[in-house]
């Protein structure tokens, strides 16, 4: 099953995925910009990807508007959006889902989130806003600090 960008906003649904082996969103960047030029010079269709074991089974609403959230540190700290969902296979041999993504990293409002496995769905009224200029501080805020002002009821 091939899932591409469809514009139906009423149905859009988003992935939470965890970034692991990541501490920030600039970690994140650096490391999609050096496989981006990888993946160009092979030649291949997208030059932003992310792998991942399990299919999902609603990928047409995904790709409808939705958007990768990355988990970094415990916390929602960005997105991108899922320009297409399409299977593939990693390195070993074994089937997966290939997350086509846009290059644009958006900072988002930090939420704490659980660890969890593999990924999960995020309801477009659950998922954290966009940082605007005005809230740039808030996207390096550790994680504790933030919670004890989400406690405090100051943010």
């Amino acid at each position: 099953m091939i899932a591409q960008a469809m514009p139906t906003p009423a149905a859009t649904l988003h992935l939470v995925k965890l970034c692991v082996g990541i501490d920030d969103v600039e970690a994140l960047e650096a490391w999609q910009a050096r496989n981006a030029q990888l993946r160009a010079a092979a030649g291949e269709t997208h030059d932003c990807v992310h792998r991942t074991r399990m299919m999902p089974k609603r990928a047409a609403a995904l790709c409808a508007g939705g958007s990768l959230y990355w988990v970094i540190r415990g916390v929602i700290r960005a997105r991108q959006p899922l320009l297409a969902i399409e299977p593939g296979v990693f390195a070993d041999g074994t089937s997966c889902a290939v997350l086509a993504l846009g290059r644009t990293l958006r900072r988002t409002q930090p939420r704490p989130m659980r660890p969890f496995q593999g990924w999960r769905y995020l309801a477009p009224e659950a998922a954290p806003a966009d940082l605007g200029a005005a809230d740039a501080d808030l996207g390096a805020m550790p994680a504790r600090m933030l919670a004890e002002l989400r406690d405090l009821g100051l943010l």
